[in-house]
């Protein structure tokens, strides 16, 4: 098959069912897996060129909705008749959800149940290890600075928080994207801070911004210097790489019940 992925999350679906020779054009952002590094880039995920998409002749388009825009996406593959499918995931189940579609369509059935099977045994033994917590540490995602916006509790952080025996303060708020302001945040008072601000590498974040708001002197976070710089694309992007994420954060809150991460490996692949 000929596929072209639209957005980061999907190419790393494609990754994760060993697709990747297969596919013949991704957006700018993607990052992995390593293979697709000299494939034609087709634009930013709200930006795609689609007539460099209708030149390559795609089997498939691999189309996302995660990103408030990307509609425009869809309604210009509807207008030129290509073949395209959409996943639009905000939950863990979603992404298990999604291999298994994506599988099928690909005519990879059988290498999605394998990874689906890793994806939920990963899972179940974070649960069981965070479930011996008791006070699970209070943290909060901030994806972009000015203006304000963290995942609610409708979205995957929350749950990953939970499995790395953490709290996300915003978890009481049932949208998967949440806008606020820095008052609000600091009136949560958050033990932990971490910054994934979305689309941006980690050595552009800065970190020392967060000591210069008002009042958050007084955050439990900023008193206790509990203050990270996360990996954006282990905990931004819906795809399976959320599970190396929350290995990540896990042995970084609670080293005395999970398991110390080592750099480079997959709780998903390695299981397979």
């Amino acid at each position: 098959m000929r596929i072209i992925s639209l957005c980061p999350s999907n190419t790393e679906v494609l990754g994760y069912l060993a697709a990747e020779q297969d596919i013949v054009g991704v957006d700018n952002y993607s990052t992995w897996p390593p293979s697709i590094d000299s494939l034609p880039r087709l634009g930013s995920d709200l930006s795609i060129n689609m007539d460099r998409v209708e030149e390559l002749q795609p089997d498939l388009i691999v189309a996302s909705l995660t990103v408030p825009g990307m509609e425009k996406n869809i309604e210009e593959l509807q207008k030129r008749g290509l073949p395209y499918i959409t996943l639009e995931p905000n939950r863990l189940q979603d992404i298990r959800d999604n291999l298994l579609m994506v599988g099928d369509a690909i005519g990879r059935g059988e290498r999605a149940k394998q990874i689906v099977r890793a994806y939920e045994e990963c899972i179940a033994d974070y649960r069981a290890r965070s479930q011996r917590i008791v006070d699970h540490t209070s943290i909060y995602w901030e994806w972009w600075p000015k203006p304000v916006f963290t995942p609610g509790g409708g979205n995957w952080l929350t749950e990953i928080s939970e499995l790395a025996g953490a709290r996300n303060i915003f978890a009481d708020d049932i949208r998967a994207s949440v806008k606020t302001d820095l008052d609000d945040v600091c009136q949560r008072n958050p033990d932990i801070i971490a910054l994934v601000w979305v689309g941006i590498q980690q050595d552009k974040v800065k970190p020392e911004l967060v000591l210069t708001r008002d009042n958050w002197e007084r955050i439990t976070a900023v008193k206790e210097k509990n203050i990270y710089v996360l990996d954006e694309p282990l905990f931004c992007r819906p795809s399976p790489k959320l599970l190396t994420g929350m290995c990540k954060l896990a042995a970084l809150l609670h080293p005395h019940i999970f398991p110390s991460y080592q750099e480079g490996s997959d709780p998903i692949l390695d299981r397979v």
